[in-house]
């Protein structure tokens, strides 16, 4: 931002509240930079976890869950859905919140990762732009290079989920 978005004068780098700000010189208006929001989907078919590889920068090569950024007059959990649709060519509907992240390791700017679990209900699996390839992976398959960006610890979380589900169900009493 070079301008004030009250006067239009010149915004000037300030140090407030031990901070670098943006400070319109003219009527002293500050300018807070906001966190990016993203949404993530999580689809796990058959105990294994759905993920697609990059094909662009950032992080082209790597593999993410299907997500990307919210836009401004978007649901999140309507985000997770259409970006899913839009990288797999699946349609899903939301089951709840899986968790949220927090991130600082992404060239585009900070935010917040809200990862949603999504159960697939049509749609098949085709080839678009932003995707090289998706895969099924289980906890004990993924893929080396997972994206920043919220995306590895939301996987971690998921496979530490998978671990404590499989360990309770193995403890289970038999019948």
């Amino acid at each position: 931002m070079n301008h004030c978005f009250l006067c239009g004068k010149k915004m000037k780098l300030e140090t407030l509240d031990n901070r670098e700000r943006l400070v319109c010189s003219a009527c002293g208006w500050v300018y807070y930079e906001q966190l990016k929001v993203s949404a993530a989907a999580l689809v796990v078919m058959e105990g294994s976890l759905l993920l697609v590889r990059r094909s662009q920068e950032p992080w082209q090569g790597y593999w993410y869950l299907p997500a990307g950024y919210v836009e401004v007059d978007e649901d999140p959990a309507d985000a997770a859905v259409r970006e899913l649709y839009e990288e797999t060519g699946l349609v899903a509907i939301v089951q709840d919140v899986a968790g949220a992240y927090y991130f600082h390791d992404d060239p585009r700017g900070n935010g917040v990762l809200l990862v949603y679990n999504c159960q697939v209900i049509g749609g098949s699996l085709v080839a678009n732009d932003e995707v090289e390839e998706a895969g099924l992976f289980t906890s004990s398959t993924l893929p080396e290079k997972l994206t920043g960006a919220g995306h590895e610890r939301a996987i971690n979380d998921w496979v530490i989920r998978q671990k404590v589900w499989q360990s309770k169900w193995h403890q289970a009493p038999k019948h």
